[in-house]
């Protein structure tokens, strides 16, 4: 079997998958497109190829899009990605600290190591873990969101209640446009654009970005990050610090991985509930002092459960021909293109394609350490201008992240309404990030809820009966248990202060 691995590569497949994986970096890093836009761009190309150079070009792409999400995230507070919001939180603070190189070089090397650790996870337990994620239908899908979407409060740690406010008005965003069941119009205030419903693209794009510009239009004074100002070396020296640190954290690593490819497993689930759910773990597990060492567990964690969510998400396209994610979805139709058809018996009757594309994984990810290691020193040289220059930049690339998406003002008018409005959260504590993620997850909990309640004919106890969904409950009891009391702790502190 091992022999297959590589038994399709030549020097065509190989020069594919190194411009597949630039491409996905570059894709990824530009604010508004996806890994997703990345492949259905290149899809067209693939139909004149190969099956193997087709699959290992689309494979590139996949693989270096999970990484480029974090590059925006942490040099200009713009995630690339959904799963990169989570990596914001800490990547952009310590970039203005001046340790843009040593941020970049533990997402880069943390996301290598979670695609690595997701393809072994792929070649080893395909199988076993194809027939685990079968079993989430409906009711799983439903509570394990639910359970993530209740971590958010937990990334708002100044006020519980304000998360809450912020997760809240996320749902009710989410509920714009056609019903998922009966596709009946609500809230699009008798436009036929609103019935197309509230993107999360745009949205993140103006919530991420816009509040940083009104910000140096209010601040006239250039700021300019002190890493910039470093040479080749000094930035390598940056890597080196963080290859040290991830070699350091090497259980976070593995812990971080397991979960994204646990969850990359589960169709339907996606990368910002693997990056979120392993950065609460991480927050509970890794206690220390030091505030620079959990920042970078708080950037390791979510970069590993992104990229190993790759190789996770692949697992029921293969074995069961279910789609993990939208990438998947498009790499399916690639397969079934080239006369290969995913499922089951997809091993037996075309070993040749399936550990094909398992070595254009391993492929990928060797390209993928060796181009971002090398290029973080470009990257941190690329916005060496001045705030004056760099911002209408910025602002021009939203606009065309947002109008890209479908083509459409309407987005962009989305994206310039929704920072403004996080402007104003921010001055007021309100976070920015539960919003965002409740209306990216707040989609696909109503329709697996209505789904659930259709398939037990209103029964809401059914939550109750699977074994799984139970689980997932009893966790999220006892975490708003932990979260209540933690909030009596802290009232009853502030009646004893007054």
């Amino acid at each position: 079997m091992i022999d297959l691995l590589f038994s399709n590569l030549n020097i065509l497949t190989i020069s594919l998958i190194f411009f597949g994986v630039a491409f996905g970096v570059l894709v990824s890093a530009i604010p508004g497109l996806t890994t997703t836009i990345g492949v259905v761009l290149l899809l067209p190309f693939s139909f004149y190829l190969d099956s193997a150079s087709s699959l290992g070009m689309l494979m590139g792409v996949f693989v270096g899009g999970m990484a480029g999400g974090a590059i925006p995230a942490i040099l200009i507070n713009i995630p690339g990605n959904p799963a990169s919001i989570v990596t914001n939180i800490n990547g952009y603070p310590l970039a203005q600290s001046g340790k843009g190189d040593f941020a970049l070089g533990l997402a880069m090397i943390s996301s290598t190591l979670g695609a690595l650790i997701g393809l072994i996870v792929l070649y080893l337990i395909s199988p076993e873990l194809s027939d685990f994620a079968l079993k989430f239908g409906a009711v799983e899908q439903c509570a394990l969101v639910l359970l993530g979407l209740s971590l958010v409060s937990a990334l708002s740690e100044k006020s519980v209640m304000k998360g809450y406010i912020s997760m809240c008005l996320g749902l009710m965003i989410a509920t714009i446009g056609l019903d998922p069941i009966t596709a009946t119009p609500r809230f699009n205030f008798g436009t036929v654009t609103m019935q197309q419903g509230i993107s999360f693209i745009p949205v993140m794009i103006g919530m991420f970005a816009l509040p940083t510009i009104i910000e140096s239009l209010i601040i006239t004074n250039d700021f300019k990050f002190p890493s910039l100002n470093k040479n080749y070396k000094e930035c390598l020296i940056g890597v080196y610090d963080a290859l040290k640190e991830v070699i350091q954290s090497k259980f976070n690593i593995v812990r971080s991985s397991i979960i994204g490819s646990i969850i990359g497993a589960v169709p339907g689930t996606g990368s910002a509930i693997a990056a979120t759910l392993s950065y609460q773990l991480t927050k509970k597990l890794e206690k220390s002092e030091d505030n620079d060492r959990m920042s970078s567990q708080g950037i390791i964690s979510p970069e590993a459960a992104n990229s190993s969510m790759s190789g996770g998400a692949l697992i029921p396209m293969l074995t069961l021909g279910i789609p993990g994610d939208p990438v998947t979805a498009v790499m399916l139709g690639a397969l079934t293109i080239h006369g290969l058809e995913p499922g089951p018996l997809m091993i037996s009757t075309f070993p040749e394609a399936y550990y094909g594309l398992l070595g254009s994984f391993a492929v990928s990810v060797f390209f993928l350490i060796i181009l971002t290691l090398i290029g973080i020193p470009f990257f941190l040289k690329a916005i060496r201008i001045k705030t004056k220059y760099l911002m209408p930049v910025i602002f021009v690339l939203c606009i065309i992240g947002s109008f890209a998406l479908r083509n459409s003002m309407f987005d962009v008018w989305i994206m310039i309404i929704f920072g403004v409005i996080a402007f104003y959260m921010r001055r007021n504590g309100y976070p920015i990030l539960p919003l965002i993620l409740a209306l990216i997850l707040g989609k696909i909990l109503e329709e697996q809820f209505r789904m659930s309640l259709i398939i037990s004919l209103g029964d809401p106890l059914i939550f109750f009966k699977k074994p799984i969904s139970l689980t997932l409950l009893i966790i999220l009891g006892c975490f708003l248990s932990y979260i209540f009391a933690k909030f009596v702790k802290n009232l009853m502190k502030e009646k004893k202060n007054v």
